[in-house]
């Protein structure tokens, strides 16, 4: 359970990453409203499952998920540069999460 949990703790750290983006410094009520509730969600969420999983591995495995996804979004779907470089290093911090995850 702890696992999944990280994971979606993980995917709400990408949502609150891009809600403060959008919320443009905090002056946009919606998104400064999305980006305080995804936030405490993912914290809270991180803190459930380090309570099982060890503070470095949970820790790397929510910020790689985290940071793919928040990548993976500027470039698909923000127009962000999507060149063959960049997916490569996305790839290889989507092999240390899995390495993490594999050797825990």
């Amino acid at each position: 359970m702890a696992w999944i949990v990280l994971v979606l703790s993980g995917l709400l750290e990408t949502a609150w990453a891009i809600a403060l983006d959008r919320s443009a410094g905090f002056t946009r009520p919606l998104p400064s409203a999305v980006f305080a509730v995804t936030l405490v969600g993912s914290m809270a969420g991180l803190a459930y499952a380090l309570r099982d999983i060890p503070v470095g591995t949970g820790y790397a495995v929510w910020v790689g998920i985290g940071a793919v996804g928040t990548a993976l979004v500027g470039m698909f779907a923000l127009g962000e540069p999507a060149n063959l470089p960049r997916i490569a290093c996305l790839l290889l911090v989507v092999a240390g999460v899995v390495g993490l995850k594999l050797f825990h």
